[in-house]
């Protein structure tokens, strides 16, 4: 009587097709995380950075009108002394696009404003280029808005 026992060559070949496949899924499912994990820290980065020029603005009410216009490097605004309220402003807005264009791929920012009820709403907005699920770019944005009376 003639018994074999252990693993034939089809059963070993089979098992590690089973094994390729799923460690194929696996990098699948790793590289798909790393892609979202880019997407969510770019969206923290606009978070971050949009309630940093809300506060900013909370903290220049004398020159607050001055965000909505063009910004301008002023080296004297380094600290308050010798700067108006609206020259800071500018050095805040010149400041803040240039942290949004570093930290952001393609990031834009913009700054607009409205009258409701009396109030001024002011609604930042960012925008940068981001990847979808399949590689593909896209233009993402983040949106907030406050008001100032």
């Amino acid at each position: 009587m003639n018994k074999n026992t252990g693993f034939t060559l089809i059963e070993v070949l089979i098992a590690m097709l089973v094994l390729a496949v799923g460690l194929l899924g696996l990098a699948g499912l790793q590289a798909t995380s790393l892609s979202n994990g880019q997407s969510a820290y770019n969206r923290s980065q606009a978070t971050q950075l949009a309630y940093q020029l809300a506060d900013n603005m909370r903290a220049n009410i004398p020159g607050v009108a001055a965000y909505t216009g063009p910004a301008a490097q002023i080296a004297n605004c380094l600290t308050t002394v010798g700067c108006t309220p609206a020259q800071m402003a500018q050095n805040d807005l010149y400041q803040w696009n240039l942290a949004v264009t570093t930290a952001l791929p393609g990031g834009v920012g913009g700054i607009a404003v409205a009258v409701v009820g009396g109030a001024n709403v002011y609604t930042i907005t960012i925008s940068w280029t981001d990847k979808n699920n399949n590689g593909v770019p896209v233009s993402t944005s983040f949106t907030t808005s406050f008001r100032l009376s």
